[in-house]
């Protein structure tokens, strides 16, 4: 059989128990570095403070402007791929879900028990099933010993059922939402979004997924087989330590937590047995910081086939994709065409680490042609022509980071929308003396589209819907954006500590 390497995060179904108690509260720790007033965030920044803050950062378990990222260890396919379980609805007469945040304990190592944390098991999270037009009811209830939030990450929902900051749940507290789907056929997920919270919780293990399907998902016959040619990847790097242990406030970085441990659903050194037919793979960064650049090792081409928000219009031929954190891309990978004892693995090109080895098998599965047609998505004459009537400059790194110049401030309100009106957003980011780093932005409640980078047209991957994108240093990006809802949303950098620190700012739609 052939060995195949692909990496990412998943669920280790089978190992996992939930924990009744606990010591306490773990706190939300970093660097012990001081922290510096915003006016070194101005036009120009102070050189010799900028020093100072580097002076005192480790460079261990950092990675500052992302030169100096540790490289992810190999997986060495010991195991096979945990998958997510599809979670069923508490009701025959409608979709209604219960989700669960809880701590527990986890065997990701053998015969160790890491203390995580999940949803509704120890550690991640199992998969929401979500159908265009239908109603959803979730029922939200927090087990940890902290505050926390439910986001729907990519989700059109009203603002007070989105799960930002302001939307807590205390320990023991239990509240319900609803809302009617409306948007098209996507691979969506959900976390937590408490303030100054949120990198410590996704990184001990609050992670889910979502599908939403329609009509148009299901007359394309994309390959649909759960588990089987039908595969979520939530790829995830961790740091453990001498115990094998998540501890969080020894790894933490300010720029952004990075490990040298790669998992996949939860799963550490996993291969994924695969037959002979084309095979779908549903691509999500859910790392707290790390950028991954995904590629076949034997060099073999790819065809993407949708974004964060839904199906591109054609297939896309590629040899590599990256994603940044809470990116998401669905790739078809073509196994009929490779032989049994080929080795082959998805690999992240960024350090040449094996992510997730394949196990071909001599089983020919289903292969039917991809569809030619799969969306009716477009940017229109007049989306092109819009003024741009919101600018956000991106800057900093460490605990030094603003979006236009300003810290997160839950009293204050950054931009205005009208519910239902399309409006073009400019986003930059500014260069700081060191070069500056790439930010995943990410708008809490809509999908948009990218008009452009640069003033060019986004490459032809990204000519679909999304809710996060990446921007380089001195790079700017236009967007189309409506809100479909009400309400007050988020919009941020999605390194997940540099979102704690504060790059995060507010627009209330009316």
């Amino acid at each position: 059989m052939a060995v195949v390497v692909l990496s990412a995060c998943t669920n280790n179904a089978g190992k996992a128990s939930v924990e009744n108690n606990d010591d306490g509260k773990t706190t939300n720790g970093g660097m012990n570095m001081e922290r510096h007033d915003e006016s070194f965030m101005g036009e120009s920044m102070n050189d010799h403070s900028m020093e100072e803050e580097m002076d005192g950062a480790s460079m261990d378990n950092g990675h500052m402007d992302h030169d100096n990222v540790v490289s992810l260890n190999d997986s060495t396919g010991k195991d096979e791929l945990g998958i997510p379980p599809l979670l069923q609805s508490g009701s025959d007469e409608k979709t209604e879900y219960t989700i669960r945040a809880q701590k527990g304990e986890t065997e990701i190592f053998d015969g160790v028990q890491t203390k995580t944390y999940g949803y509704n098991s120890s550690f991640l999270g199992p998969m929401l099933q979500f159908e265009k037009g239908e109603t959803v009811t979730i029922n939200l209830i927090n087990e940890l010993d902290d505050n926390t939030t439910f986001h729907w990450h990519g989700l059109e929902v009203a603002g007070n059922e989105d799960g930002g900051p302001h939307e807590v749940l205390e320990p023991g507290e239990e509240d319900t939402i609803e809302f009617e789907v409306t948007q098209e056929a996507a691979t969506l997920w959900f976390h937590p979004h408490p303030e100054g919270e949120t990198s410590e919780q996704v990184y001990n293990g609050l992670a889910g997924l979502i599908y939403i399907e329609d009509q148009n998902s299901k007359n394309l016959e994309l390959p649909s087989d759960y588990g089987k040619n039908d595969i979520p990847l939530v790829f995830q790097d961790k740091i453990f330590d001498d115990e094998k242990q998540l501890n969080y406030e020894a790894a933490a970085n300010e720029d952004g937590t990075v490990g040298d441990t790669s998992l996949i659903n939860g799963t550490l050194n996993p291969k994924l047995t695969v037959d002979k037919e084309k095979v779908r793979l549903r691509l999500l960064n859910g790392s707290n910081a790390r950028n991954y650049i995904f590629k076949l090792n034997t060099g073999d081409s790819f065809v993407q086939i949708a974004t964060d928000g839904g199906f591109l219009n054609e297939p896309v031929s590629m040899n590599e994709i990256t994603l940044t954190p809470s990116e998401r891309a669905e790739i078809i990978v073509d196994f009929s065409k490779m032989n049994s004892n080929e080795n082959v693995a998805l690999i992240n090109e960024d350090d040449g680490s094996t992510l997730l080895p394949f196990e071909i098998t001599d089983q020919i599965g289903k292969n039917t042609e991809l569809p030619d047609e799969m969306n009716d998505f477009s940017v229109t004459e007049e989306e092109m022509n819009m003024p741009v009537t919101k600018e956000i400059e991106l800057f900093g790194m460490m605990d030094m980071v603003t979006i236009n110049g300003k810290k997160f401030d839950p009293e204050r309100i950054d931009f205005t929308q009208k519910q239902g009106v399309t409006e073009v957003w400019e986003i930059y980011n500014k260069p700081d003396m060191m070069g500056g780093m790439i930010h995943p932005f990410h708008i809490h409640g809509a999908q948009f589209k990218i008009l452009s980078r640069n003033g060019e047209t986004p490459p032809e991957n990204e000519r679909g819907w999304k809710d996060s994108f990446s921007v380089v240093p001195n790079e700017t990006v236009k967007i189309a954006i409506q809100f479909k809802n009400k309400g007050i949303y988020m919009f941020h950098c999605h390194i997940l500590e540099h979102e704690d620190n504060g790059m995060m700012g507010q627009v209330k739609v009316e």
